[in-house]
């Protein structure tokens, strides 16, 4: 049971950064660079006191990570803030998923992976689906916005990649999170020159950062080691469920037949892809 509830509060906390940046950058109460500047910034200094709180306090602290991960880190929650000035928070959820788990499916091809018959149905069916998402229309996301999300989404995978057999994840994402400080507070002095941000967009960047990134993680490490490959992603599927909740619930954001669709196909079709490539590896 506690598992289960550590995994519903981290889902939901993935999903909430997604309803929080909508929030704050649809209503123009913080720019885009003020809001990622801020939420890198609320990150590093939450997940540094975790990190100094859990270890002895007669050493200190022992931060990890990597510049690569830095750098993979800041280019996913830029593009991630700019993206939602464009797209509704299930939307750019559901893009942001799916251009995460394809970026994973096709390096492990690239890598030498050989996925079976139904795999590759799978990954076709979530690759035309998302297709469909994107393609013109009057109910299709902003093309830029979901160029954006993608990038990001890219970017993300790429980090997780880089952290892939870590050892001390929250240690490694602490010092990922410190090494973007420099970068985080220029965005937050180019944000105060463009745009004065409000207490209200700034309320909801630091949550972002903190609470539903920092604790986010945190407590998805806690329970990922008690999961299972399959189990782990298959989880992720309902983020982009719950983030369309949460657009429905606090930004009046409609569901049109064209998202349900799309989300149908691909979230199907990644499940498939990863429960087939989950039993062929067993």
């Amino acid at each position: 049971m506690r598992i289960v509830i550590l995994t519903a509060i981290a889902m939901m906390a993935f999903a909430a950064n997604s309803v929080l940046a909508r929030l704050a950058l649809a209503s123009g109460t913080i720019d885009a660079a003020g809001y990622t500047g801020l939420r890198l910034a609320a990150g590093a200094v939450l997940l540094f006191a975790i990190i100094a709180i859990t270890q002895r306090a007669s050493t200190i602290p022992r931060i990890a990570g990597s510049w690569s991960g830095a750098a993979a880190l800041f280019a996913y929650a830029i593009a991630f803030s700019i993206a939602y000035l464009m797209l509704g928070a299930g939307m750019g959820a559901l893009i942001l998923f799916a251009s995460v788990q394809m970026s994973m499916l096709g390096w492990a091809v690239l890598k030498g992976d050989r996925p079976q018959l139904l795999e590759w149905v799978g990954i076709a069916i979530a690759v035309a689906s998302l297709a469909y998402l994107v393609s013109p229309g009057l109910s299709a996301p902003h093309p830029i916005g979901a160029l954006l999300m993608v990038a990001s989404g890219a970017s993300w995978a790429a980090y997780s990649m880089i952290g892939r057999g870590s050892t001390s994840p929250l240690a490694d994402t602490a010092g990922n999170f410190i090494r973007c400080l420099p970068a985080a507070i220029v965005l937050i002095m180019i944000g105060l020159f463009t745009m004065a941000p409000s207490a209200e967009g700034m309320l909801y960047a630091v949550l972002s950062g903190a609470i539903a990134s920092g604790l986010g993680y945190a407590v998805w490490y806690l329970a990922l080691p008690n999961l299972t490959r399959i189990t782990a992603s298959t989880v992720q599927l309902t983020v982009p469920a719950i983030a369309a909740a949460g657009g429905i619930l606090f930004l009046s954001e409609p569901i049109t037949m064209r998202f349900g669709i799309a989300s149908i196909g691909i979230l199907g079709g990644v499940a498939l892809a990863l429960f087939i490539a989950e039993r062929r590896k067993r």
